[in-house]
Formats: structure tokens, C-alpha cells, sequence
């Protein structure tokens, strides 16, 4: 009896044996897909001497956890940064031409790795291309003026340019990111700056201008004019006195009187005139006449502007 039951029982419990193995087997699989680690990314494999690299490989780590990076076969010339992957620097052209071989850059998350496929990179000779720098400077300059010259330049190798200067003018700066020089002279510069050059410099290779000149040139002083002539002819004067207007025309009372008018002259055409808007004047002196005779007439107006008749033509000798 107890061989029966036995027998009868160890189906289902193989049913469920089957079934926990599969489940132990779907978490061993996840388990081991959370921890892959992989390193992707396509160095380049050659560079020109002086010029820049940098590679930075692609780590892809689902568990998240804190990742070191090492490498072999590191070029000397080449800086590597442990904590990002990142490899990089600048070759000189002397020392670092040639091919650097098998480097290796790994990955690490505890005990898992992931490195790269080994490679080279190829450090190319710099070709001997120098600057080029062109530019006609202006040779003269007078004093007291701006100077200025903005040389160009070029570099084959793509490389930066500075820019240096020989025998600068002390009145002069110069720009040795740009190679401008600029200035204003002063009189106590009147003269020749001779053997001026100006270098542009990649760092490797140098090119400069052909040697030249400034001549500061003395500024042409323009006197001030003369001073007007001073008339030594005699003046003379004339007083005229008049009794004021008290009525219209018409008889009414004149209330708004706003002043005189002189027609005056050598002749007793009279063709100057003069404006005296001061009605309470009685009496007015006229001054710098030739000393000869003169003809004088006055008539009064208004506000309105209305003017009166002239009074009549009386001449005068101006003493």
C-alpha cells in the first residue's frame, strides 16, 4: 500500500520539478544578460604630426555600475583618461613619427571586462609647408595721422598663426594675434623707421614679409590768415532829435506807438534805413558816418505795423 501511493505521487511532483528547473533556468539567463558589458567605437588610425587626436570609445553597461578603463601599448605622446576611456594629444613632427601598434583599450565593472578590437595609429611627418603672409605696407605717414597695416596669412598645415615684429617704431603697437600694427606718430617722430619685419610662426615653420620703411613726414603748418584791415579812415557822427506822435490822423489819441524809422544817405534819395522800436526814444545819435553831409527823414509806427509819413528831408554835416 504505501509502494502504491509512492507510485502515484511521483507524477505531479516530476510536473512540478520540470517546472521550478525552467524557472531556474529563465532567471540564470536574465541574470547573466543584466552584467554585459561591451566597448564600441573606430579609432582613427592615422594622424599628421602636430595636429590633434582624440578618440573616445562607447561603454554599454546595463548594470549601471562604475566603470575603470585601462589601456596597452599607450603612445608616449598620448594622454589617457582612466575614468572616461578617453585617449588623446599631439604628436610632435620630430619625435613622434611612426606607427604605434596593438594598443588596447578595456573596460571594467567588478569583475567584468570588454576591450577593443587591438589597433595602430600612424603618425604622419608634418610637411614642410611654412606660412604664407602677404601684405603692402604704406611707407609714409605724417605726423599727427593714423598708421595702420593688417598683414594676411595662411598656414598649409592648418595650424595657428602668431605673429612677431622687428625693429617696431616705439610709436607703434602691434597685434600678435593679427600682426596689425597701428600708431599716430607725433612731430618728435619726423623721420625714417627703417628694417621693420613682420613674421608669421606655426609653432614649426616661420615666413616673414620683405624688411621695409616708415617715414614719418613732418606735418605742413598753414599760418592763420591775417587779421582784417584796420580802417584808419575818420568816423563821424549825427544827432537827430524829433518830437514824438500823440495822434492818428483822425485826430483820436495815439495809444500804440512801437517806434521809429530813420531813412538816412549822402543824397537826398535816402537809401539806408534804420529801425529804432523803442517809442519812448526822443533822440538818437548816429555814429560811424564818413565826415560829410548827410540826409536824414523819420516816420513813426504802430503796433500794427501802419507807419506814418515821413517828416521832411533835413541834412546834416556828420563831424
Amino acid at each position: 500500500m504505501f509502494g502504491l501511493n509512492f507510485a502515484a505521487a511521483s507524477r505531479p511532483m516530476t510536473v512540478r520539478a520540470l517546472g521550478f528547473a525552467a524557472l531556474v533556468s529563465t532567471v540564470s539567463i536574465n541574470a547573466l544578460a543584466a552584467t554585459t558589458l561591451s566597448l564600441a567605437g573606430s579609432p582613427a588610425t592615422a594622424v599628421v604630426a602636430a595636429h590633434y587626436y582624440a578618440f573616445q570609445p562607447a561603454a554599454n553597461d546595463p548594470s549601471g555600475a562604475k566603470l575603470t578603463y585601462s589601456i596597452v601599448n599607450k603612445p608616449s605622446w598620448a594622454t589617457f583618461d582612466a575614468t572616461t576611456g578617453r585617449l588623446y594629444g599631439t604628436p610632435l613632427p620630430q619625435a613622434n613619427v611612426g606607427t604605434y601598434s596593438n594598443i588596447v583599450i578595456s573596460a571594467a565593472a567588478g569583475t567584468t571586462h570588454a576591450s577593443l578590437a587591438p589597433f595602430s595609429i600612424t603618425v604622419r611627418a608634418l610637411v614642410n609647408s611654412p606660412p604664407v603672409v602677404n601684405g603692402s605696407p604704406a611707407t609714409t605717414v605724417v605726423a599727427g595721422h593714423p598708421y595702420a597695416f593688417q598683414p594676411t596669412a595662411t598656414d598649409p598645415n592648418s595650424l595657428r598663426i602668431v605673429f612677431s615684429a622687428s625693429n617696431l617704431p616705439p610709436w607703434a603697437t602691434f597685434n600678435t594675434s593679427t600682426g596689425l600694427v597701428s600708431g599716430t606718430p607725433t612731430a618728435a617722430n619726423v623721420g625714417t623707421w627703417p628694417s621693420i619685419v613682420i613674421t608669421a610662426y606655426d609653432g614649426y615653420y616661420k615666413a616673414s614679409l620683405p624688411a621695409f620703411n616708415i617715414v614719418v613726414q613732418a606735418a605742413t603748418v598753414t599760418p592763420p590768415p591775417p587779421p582784417p584791415p584796420v580802417s584808419t579812415a575818420a568816423t563821424a557822427s549825427a544827432t537827430l532829435v524829433w518830437t514824438p506822435p500823440t495822434e492818428n490822423n483822425n485826430g483820436s489819441v495815439l495809444t500804440d506807438l512801437a517806434g521809429y524809422r530813420i531813412y538816412y544817405g549822402t543824397t537826398p534819395e535816402l537809401g539806408q534805413t534804420l529801425t529804432v522800436s523803442n517809442p519812448g526814444l526822443a533822440r538818437y545819435v548816429m555814429s560811424s558816418l564818413t565826415p560829410t553831409t548827410w540826409y536824414f527823414a523819420i516816420s513813426a509806427y504802430d503796433k500794427a505795423g501802419h507807419e506814418s509819413d515821413r517828416t521832411q528831408v533835413e541834412s546834416i554835416i556828420a563831424e
